[in-house]
């Protein structure tokens, strides 16, 4: 769930941004098509993936630490995420209000956040501030301040996201749904925290996650910029060489995905009423991710073609929007979809996706389906990495999923050795067993549905505050 702290926008950090897209947007070639991809490993042995490109005078930089979230303790969920809210509140000999006019001054941008296996970082420059913005990266990593007052602030801020999520339909939704889904596994626990984690955690959680999470061992990189690989290599072991050689993270467990179907009714007096639903999913590596990645397109990836949002959406006007995902983590896999719909038409709208998803789960995609997903799942890869930034992220992700460095070449290979059998069984693997449903709304509106899923068990929910579920 990967939630981006505060990006700073003064005059010079809309500059920035003016900067890059009117450079980027000349761009007609992502840089990873003409630009290959080098395994940079510095003399003191830090790694990272790099794309050297002079386009723009800029540099973007995506990392992440293994850890996470589900690196909370079990009594304190949130401890990271307070910790990715406070990496930028000062560090070293500066405070808080110095260290953020060092990052306007130069238009750096520093970001952290939290995801249930990575603590991620990002940082933005241009190319003449590099030595300053990985300086200031380098502090806040190996100095944090954590000052008292500066983490009161930070505290209450959270405290009040919360009490707003506790009557936020959407994040109840996203909260139930993995508690539904993974009970009292790291996974299940809300990220954010709690109204009642967040109020105890102290200074010393705080420097106790940094020290077991923000380590060499399980840190990944992925650079992209106008920067020569020497100069990178430089600034890599400055910023990352004086972190511990290995982290002291505790032991997370696989785990499988409550089995549906099973529904959660959250009693919430709005308007509309929120349906998250979802089930077992598979992980990266497993053989048949990609026809699973494929099938989910058709099924409700989000497109305006996709079975779920013709159904749901164009057919009977039950709901704006409906789509679906596919979620994986280190240690199990999720697909998850969410809709909103109005209170008194809730139930109809969960009996339509449980008939869609039905009918697909025992059919499948037709050969036109899967031939034309094919063909949009190749094309668009090249427009979600077209700028320096999106490359980065996408490097990370890449590296965070244990795939080779050349996968980005292999990737529509891969997508076109999809066969409809296959296709055809992952849709009755993945969903052909029913579903995890949260409704989160009025009473009436899920207490009605036309037809509830053979076999559901209703369970109650508790009205408490969620963000929503990782989707990586």
């Amino acid at each position: 769930e990967a939630v981006v702290r505060r990006i700073r926008i003064g005059t010079a950090r809309r500059l920035l941004a003016a900067i890059c897209f009117a450079v980027t947007s000349l761009m007609t070639v992502p840089a990873f098509a003409t630009t290959k991809i080098q395994h940079l490993v510095t003399p003191g042995g830090i790694e990272a993936w790099f794309v050297q490109d002079a386009t723009v005078p800029l540099v973007a930089m995506e990392y992440a630490f293994a850890g996470g979230a589900a690196q909370d303790p079990a009594d304190k969920p949130g401890v990271g995420y307070m910790v990715a809210s406070l990496l930028d509140e000062g560090a070293a000999d500066l405070d808080s209000k110095t260290f953020r006019e060092r990052l306007d001054r130069h238009a750096i941008e520093l970001s952290f956040s939290i995801e249930r296996d990575r603590f991620r970082g990002s940082l933005r420059m241009l190319k003449e501030h590099s030595g300053e913005a990985f300086d200031l990266l380098h502090l806040a990593l190996t100095s944090p301040r954590f000052d008292a007052d500066d983490v009161e602030r930070i505290r209450s801020q959270i405290i009040s996201e919360l009490r707003r999520n506790s009557t936020n339909p959407n994040a109840l939704a996203g909260r139930n749904f993995l508690k539904l889904a993974f009970d009292d596994h790291p996974y299940g626990r809300p990220s954010h925290g709690t109204l009642e984690s967040i109020p105890p955690i102290t200074t010393d959680d705080l420097r106790i996650y940094v020290r077991h999470v923000l380590a060499r061992d399980g840190l990944k990189i992925a650079v992209v910029g106008d920067i020569e690989p020497a100069a990178l290599a430089k600034l890599l072991d400055q910023t990352f060489g004086g972190l511990p050689a290995k982290g002291d993270l505790t032991p997370v467990a696989d785990v499988v995905a409550t089995k549906p179907p099973q529904r959660t009714f959250v009693p919430l007096d709005v308007p509309q009423t929120v349906v998250m639903f979802g089930g077992p999913g598979v992980k990266r590596h497993d053989p048949d991710f990609m026809a699973a990645y494929i099938d989910n397109h058709i099924l409700g990836g989000g497109s305006l073609s996709s079975r779920l949002y013709r159904e749901v959406r164009e057919k009977r006007g039950l709901a704006y929007s409906v789509s679906q995902s596919l979620l994986w983590m280190d240690h199990s896999a999720l697909f998850a979809g969410t809709t909103g719909t109005r209170a008194d038409r809730a139930g109809e709208s969960i009996d339509a996706i449980n008939n869609v998803i039905q009918r697909f789960a025992e059919d499948g995609p037709t050969q036109k389906e899967l031939d034309e997903a094919k063909s949009y799942l190749k094309g668009s890869q090249m427009l979600e990495l077209d700028t320096s930034s999106k490359l980065a992220t996408g490097l990370l992700q890449y590296q965070t999923d244990n795939l080779p460095i050349d996968y980005i070449e292999k990737r529509n290979s891969i997508v076109e050795a999809v066969t409809l059998d296959q296709a055809k069984a992952v849709a009755k693997r993945l969903w052909g067993h029913g579903l995890l449903t949260v409704v989160v709304g009025r009473a009436q509106a899920a207490t009605q549905p036309a037809a509830a899923q053979p076999g559901a068990t209703a369970r109650p929910g508790a009205a408490q505050p969620a963000p929503h579920p990782a989707a990586h």
